[in-house]
């Protein structure tokens, strides 16, 4: 974590920066909102990565477009794309939707146009569909930004960096330590099992076993 005066691009590509300079590598996918100093930094510093749009902030800024009384139809037929079983199905729903859309909703179409393969990255990865679900939003990060900000609120105003530091610091300890030991981490131990391939006698080998491991513990 890192403490900064606003979220522009200079601050994300330092603080990016300094996770690679800690060790960061081979990062195949980064999932995030699209934030213009956050992407432009996404593509600076991760180069070769794929960037995921968070498909639930793509749905605040799709439904800021829409009249109240449509937007829950309009989310509706916009989750229809993530409800998909295949690459091709993903890729073809976006067009369908965006048709759909388009005669009273022309905005919310060309957004979604706009924004088809950013949106879609998720569909490049040969994985099962419960992983899916971790890749396209940041949801899995939501509830530690509500625990962060619900702690920070209280205490309102900070002496100086250190001292939200301190408190963001250990907020985030606490989680790491529970995804070390809970089944409720971001993938767990069992669902990484199931990308790996298992012997005869139901074992996985030593190298796999241990990769796993460690893509569990990050």
């Amino acid at each position: 974590m890192e403490v900064g005066d606003s979220e522009d691009g200079a601050f994300w590509t330092a603080f990016l920066r300094s996770l690679r300079a800690r060790g960061l590598a081979g990062v195949h996918l980064v999932v995030s909102d699209a934030h213009t100093g956050l992407t432009q930094a996404i593509g600076a510093v991760m180069a070769g990565a794929c960037w995921q749009r968070c498909r639930v902030h793509f749905l605040r800024n799709a439904l800021a477009r829409v009249h109240k009384a449509s937007a829950e139809m309009v989310a509706v037929t916009i989750r229809t794309i993530f409800a998909q079983l295949t690459p091709a199905e993903v890729t073809d729903q976006v067009d369908k939707v965006a048709q759909t859309l388009q005669p009273r909703f022309p905005a919310v179409a060309a957004l979604l146009v706009e924004a088809k393969e950013d949106l879609t990255a998720f569909r490049h990865f040969p994985v099962p569909a419960a992983h899916w679900r971790k890749l396209w939003s940041t949801n899995p990060l939501e509830r530690r930004n509500k625990e962060l900000k619900r702690r920070t609120n209280v205490v309102g105003i900070f002496p100086d960096d250190a001292g939200v530091t301190r408190l963001a610091t250990a907020v985030l300890i606490e989680a790491h330590d529970e995804w070390q030991i809970a089944e409720r981490r971001y993938l767990s131990e069992g669902s990484m099992a199931t990308l790996t391939p298992v012997s005869d006698d139901g074992v996985q080998p030593k190298e796999v076993r241990r990769a796993t491991a460690e893509l569990v513990a990050t």
